[in-house]
């Protein structure tokens, strides 16, 4: 069984008198440990589909199964817990809390979950180390490059090794060579520690680093590329 099965899913917004459908009756199935990136002109529904999946919108209409919990029709607390526990969110622009340091940052995720201090502090070492930022634990984000804030993004977004990790344009503010590590460094998540990644971005390049790519127009979503994973969801799963 696939970890997300998405299925007739309808997005539409109404802007005056007109009706806008950004997303179509998509169907999308999302195996555990899969690295997808999708594409497509602006303004054609990724960053929406990227939501809907995060559980921070909700559809007009279809139905997004995630470990076969129907996300659509949890209330609007429920959600916020699964989304907690489960989505991690890789944003563009950092959104990092410029009065905490590195660490602060990366545990904030963890005060939302029901879980000891010490059992925080593990957590956030272990997801500063796999971005290799252990050294800047205890810089602010003004202390930071662009790639090192991004670095601490990322681990912010795995800290509660969640079920799912989804990047909205995550190497859009950065130049050629600090985008190309950061990539690198997503890539990895995905192939070491298995996690199923959803990028949405305008960047070919960056797209084809995901095993799966999408392309998504006029509101219809289309496989364009696929190649051969290399992780094996069977070796199991490091926890973060």
């Amino acid at each position: 069984m696939p970890l997300v099965e998405i299925r007739k899913l309808t997005k539409q917004f109404v802007k005056g008198e007109e009706k806008i459908t950004p997303l179509y009756e998509v169907d999308l199935d999302i195996q555990q440990g899969e690295f997808l990136s999708l594409m497509g002109p602006s303004g054609t529904g990724k960053s929406t589909l990227l939501n809907l999946l995060a559980g921070i919108d909700r559809p007009t209409s279809g139905t997004i199964l995630v470990h076969g919990t129907d996300i659509t029709r949890l209330s609007r607390g429920r959600l916020a817990d699964w989304r907690a526990a489960n989505i991690g969110y890789i944003f563009q622009t950092h959104n990092l809390i410029p009065v905490l340091t590195a660490y602060e940052n990366v545990e904030l995720p963890l005060l939302l979950l029901p879980m000891s201090a010490g059992e925080r502090r593990k957590r956030v070492d272990i997801a500063l180390a796999a971005v290799d930022l252990t050294d800047r634990a205890g810089h602010y984000p003004r202390q930071l490059s662009g790639g090192q804030e991004q670095r601490v993004g990322i681990a912010r977004a795995i800290v509660a090794n969640p079920t799912i990790v989804v990047a909205d344009e995550p190497t859009g503010d950065l130049d050629t060579r600090t985008a190309e590590q950061i990539l690198q460094l997503i890539e990895q998540l995905n192939v070491e520690l298995g996690m199923t990644l959803f990028m949405v971005t305008h960047d070919p390049k960056a797209a084809s680093v995901a095993a799966r790519r999408l392309h998504l127009d006029e509101g219809r979503l289309i496989e364009t590329a696929a190649k051969e994973s290399v992780f094996v969801p069977d070796a199991g799963r490091r926890r973060a």
